[in-house]
């Protein structure tokens, strides 16, 4: 089933919207690939100026939680490593994968980054057999060789066209 991006929209997180993000969950085979999204509310608190946290809504449903970095140095401890911006966390709620939502979250912090001037957008993830490794792919994404701890790094360029189909 596909929906409708119309229907589609992220919001802040809010005290109006975060009962419905700690809600989130994602599959149980996933749940060691994703941090969830308490953690990662954390973290964007921590993180106030370089995190951007929103709730995926379908409707007046949360179906998802994104959280996107700007403009931070990938490895500290590298001298001349460049800025990067991102996506931090994609958790899609279990019950609702496979409907094109993710792939609407990914394009949405692509629209973002490049409203912000930024033309590469990084993600990493944990490699194995439930993990995104494919998602990323179809959506254009391509590894670098780089690790960040356990997680593969890719990257997707957002100079040319818009993410393409998953």
């Amino acid at each position: 089933m596909s929906t409708s991006s119309s229907t589609l929209r992220l919001e802040k997180v809010t005290p109006a919207t975060i009962d419905a993000a700690l809600e989130l969950k994602v599959r149980p085979d996933q749940e060691q690939l994703v941090s969830p999204v308490a953690k990662s509310l954390a973290e964007a608190y921590a993180h106030g100026d370089t995190a951007w946290p929103r709730v995926l809504f379908d409707g007046d449903r949360a179906v998802g939680f994104v959280m996107a970095f700007f403009d931070i140095a990938f490895q500290p401890d590298r001298p001349g490593d460049r800025l990067r911006s991102g996506l931090w966390r994609l958790n899609i709620a279990a019950d609702e994968q496979g409907r094109g939502y993710g792939r609407f979250a990914v394009e949405q912090v692509c629209a973002e980054i490049r409203r912000r001037g930024g033309d590469r957008v990084t993600v990493t993830y944990v490699p194995g057999d439930h993990g995104p490794a494919a998602f990323y792919r179809r959506l254009g994404f391509r590894p670098t060789g780089e690790l960040s701890g356990d997680q593969e790094v890719a990257e997707l360029d957002l100079s040319g066209a818009e993410p393409s189909g998953a």
